[in-house]
Formats: structure tokens, C-alpha cells, sequence
């Protein structure tokens, strides 16, 4: 059985700590065929290309 916590963290603390959980933007690159942007490993939304 797991030890539970004997007071609440309050709101500060608990936000500090979610603080580093962030969402990172996606990495875009250029498609070689139509030059425009698409999402890395994944085939151009354009003109439907993948490497």
C-alpha cells in the first residue's frame, strides 16, 4: 500500500510543478517537391509527396 500525503500542496506549489509539462511546437520543414511548409516525417499536405 502506498503512503498518501498527510496535508494538500497548496495551488502555487502544484502549478510550479506542472510548470515544465508544456506542449512543443511540432518541427516544420520545406517539402522538396512544392517548396511549401509541411510537419517533419510526414507527407506534404500540398502535394501529397513523402521523401
Amino acid at each position: 500500500m502506498a503512503p498518501l500525503p498527510k496535508k494538500k500542496h497548496s495551488h502555487g506549489r502544484t502549478t510550479r510543478r506542472r510548470s515544465t509539462f508544456k506542449a512543443s511546437l511540432s518541427a516544420i520543414s520545406k517539402c522538396s517537391e512544392c517548396k511549401k511548409l509541411r510537419e517533419a516525417h510526414k507527407a506534404c499536405p500540398h502535394c501529397g509527396h513523402y521523401k
